[in-house]
């Protein structure tokens, strides 16, 4: 859906991202943005926690090396908000 289209039927695109599922939003030439509904976005954010590859490392043949992290220190940067 172009963003225009999106712009003016907001309250459709978001019964639609919430009965059937992301719905994409683009700009001219490119992808800009997905809207998906909340329980989608929760649900997904709860797949990425790291969880699963903590218990693979803990059952690993290899769990018992010990892995160095490198401190990394650089730079920072104000940022006009």
């Amino acid at each position: 859906m172009r963003l225009q289209d999106a712009k003016a039927l907001f309250s459709e695109v978001v019964n639609r991202a919430r009965d059937d599922g992301p719905q994409l939003v683009v700009l001219p030439g490119e992808d800009a943005v997905v809207i998906v509904s909340a329980e989608a976005f929760d649900r997904d954010r709860e797949r990425h926690t790291g969880r699963r590859l903590v218990e693979a490392l803990a059952i690993s043949p290899l769990r018992d090396l010990e892995l160095e992290r490198p401190l990394v220190i650089g730079r920072v940067r104000d940022v006009d908000l």
